[in-house]
């Protein structure tokens, strides 16, 4: 596996105090098999698909079981040297909520804020590389956006933290960018308005891809999902968000199904 640049996405886990709830859940949805829990490393378990590593679910950390746990999806962007960009996040207003922390010979990995409080992860790989799946087949991961209601304070952190340039969307119904690496794409940047509610707070949405959206919301609903936008059709493909029953939010699209002209962007940075 070619090794990613700096800022690039290369894996996702969840948190979730129904550990075996939540892999009966993604594995109907996303068709993911699981690993052996790894109790050395806080009964971490990983998730396949066709065999190929697709993410990972962890039940809380010693000291935070009986507290309540916010399920939400962790993005990991890569890092060549975690040290260095956890510096650099402080260095650019953000929080580092887990110093760098070497894990056995699988990396180096550390958790941090953006200044408006988004959460994601770094990842300095070792032997655990990142994501096998391709992006967008069916169970990999496919793409994801920073949801944040001050989106001036992400547009300033992320591209000086990870060197991306960024594109805005011209659309006038809503503030959507995208972060670059080189011409390719990294992550998206989308500023919450009014629709969302107040208690809830900034994240990264993470989308898997699906063979048919309309099947995966189905199947989805019916095992206590909540369906918060879709499905819509999209010039990237068919594609819907949900709440899982645990109420972790993430989206499923199905990249095949493509419809419209794809928007125009323009460069800002």
């Amino acid at each position: 596996m070619a090794v990613r640049p700096e800022g690039a996405p290369c894996w996702a886990d969840a948190m979730f105090t129904d550990v075996e709830g939540a892999k009966r859940f993604y594995g109907e949805i996303l068709g993911w098999t699981f690993g052996e829990a790894s109790a050395e490393y806080g009964n971490y378990t990983q998730a396949y698909r066709d065999g190929k590593a697709a993410a990972a679910v962890v039940p809380p950390m010693p000291g935070q079981e009986g507290q309540e746990v916010r399920p939400e999806w962790c993005l990991y962007l890569a890092a060549e040297d975690a040290a260095a960009t956890a510096e650099r996040i402080r260095e650019h207003g953000g929080e580092v909520v887990m110093e760098p922390m070497r894990v056995a010979d699988f990396g180096t990995m550390c958790l941090a804020r953006d200044p408006s409080g988004v959460t994601f992860g770094v990842w300095q790989a070792g032997t655990h590389e990142g994501f096998a799946t391709e992006m967008g087949e069916p169970g990999g991961f496919c793409w994801a956006e920073v949801f944040t209601r001050e989106p001036d304070r992400s547009d300033t952190f992320f591209p000086a933290v990870f060197g991306y340039r960024a594109q805005q969307m011209q659309d006038d119904s809503m503030d959507f960018r995208v972060y670059t690496l080189g011409e390719r794409p990294a992550l998206g940047r989308m500023t919450m308005n009014e629709d969302f509610p107040p208690e809830v707070g900034p994240y990264i949405n993470v989308y898997f891809g699906v063979a048919d959206c309309d099947e995966a919301v189905s199947k989805a609903t019916k095992l206590g999902a909540t369906l918060q936008f879709g499905p819509m059709d999209t010039p990237y493909g068919r594609f819907a968000a949900l709440t899982d029953p645990q109420g972790a939010n993430f989206s499923v699209i199905d990249t095949t199904r493509t419809e419209g002209e794809t928007p125009q962007m323009t460069d800002v940075s």
